[in-house]
């Protein structure tokens, strides 16, 4: 009875992620009918309306009363209103990657998207060494892997596939598009991304997650659980480590901003210090989310500590 039960169960649990991805797909295609900004502007409204009906709503607006206790209650919503936004423009952009991303190193006028760091990306493209960049889910991160590929940077990029394998397999055909090497956040994948920084590659790695039994930090004044590998992988092949973000601006643009490489923390015995660089990693997405709250994704559940021993 009980593995009949299961499979009925595990047949429920996919028959609904089908139904889920079929209206998102549906959603995004009637979305490419229409021209960019028009999309994206729906897109943003749409969101606005929808957002504070989700469960997660109530999961986002607990984590930002206890990140800004000195903000008002209508700043509070405001903010997770246009995070609700900005998920959504996130989710339509995907569809138009290619037509959104036009920057051009040798334009005279400015685009879409404009580049903070450009020098970096070419010293970057030009010296090959092992190198990590980090990101945060702020903005559309996507774009920074496209602007890698512009510059020519030979860049594999880390990213968690959803749960939802049948949104998974659509948003991969997406993500595919001029975003460079493409590695699913699965079992193993350390293994890969340690033989691509013994080949002088480099890697983007977003940062902002929890991660389970991981090391004990603070975001936010919070504690929480991070990942061990940006500092273990920097400390292994001793790499460069390069900040890098995304910022929405107003009309539908975006800023690109890669920061200048990080100054590691060290042991007394010159090894980098795992703990102290994780925390370090912590602080900067900290930094860009003050500065942007409305572009990070508040309902995730990034201070939940599932790990009993203290790192």
């Amino acid at each position: 009875m009980r593995p009949l039960l299961f499979r009925l169960m595990n047949w429920l649990k996919i028959a609904n992620y089908w139904v889920i991805a079929q209206f998102a797909i549906g959603f995004l295609s009637l979305m490419k009918l229409v021209p960019p900004d028009r999309a994206l502007n729906f897109a943003d409204r749409f969101g606005r309306m929808v957002g504070p009906k989700v469960g997660r709503h109530r999961v986002a607006v607990d984590n930002l009363r206890k990140a800004f206790p000195e903000k008002p209650e209508s700043e509070i919503q405001q903010i997770a209103s246009d995070m609700w936004a900005n998920m959504t423009r996130l989710a339509v952009e995907y569809i138009f990657l290619d037509t959104l991303f036009d920057f051009d190193p040798d334009a005279k006028e400015p685009g879409r998207v404009e580049v903070v760091g450009v020098e970096r990306f070419r010293e970057m493209a030009a010296d090959k060494k092992p190198r990590i960049t980090l990101t945060g889910h702020v903005g559309n991160f996507e774009m920074l892997a496209i602007a890698g590929t512009v510059y020519g940077l030979d860049a594999s990029f880390m990213f968690r596939p959803p749960n939802n394998p049948f949104l998974a397999r659509y948003i991969m055909k997406a993500r595919s598009s001029g975003i460079g090497n493409l590695l699913a956040s699965r079992r193993g994948v350390a293994f890969t991304l340690a033989r691509i920084l013994e080949g002088n590659g480099t890697i983007g790695v977003l940062v902002d997650q929890k991660f389970q039994r991981g090391i004990r930090t603070t975001f936010f004044g919070r504690e929480c659980e991070t990942s061990p590998l940006v500092p273990k992988l920097a400390r292994q092949y001793d790499c460069e480590v390069y900040p890098a973000r995304c910022i929405r601006l107003p009309n539908n643009r975006f800023r690109l901003e890669l920061e200048p490489k990080l100054d590691l923390p060290r042991t007394d015995g010159g090894e980098i210090d795992a703990k102290a660089t994780a925390q370090l990693l912590n602080d900067i997405v900290e930094r860009w989310v003050r500065e942007y709250p409305g572009q990070w994704m508040w309902f995730h559940k990034r201070w939940a500590i599932t790990s009993p021993r203290q790192r």
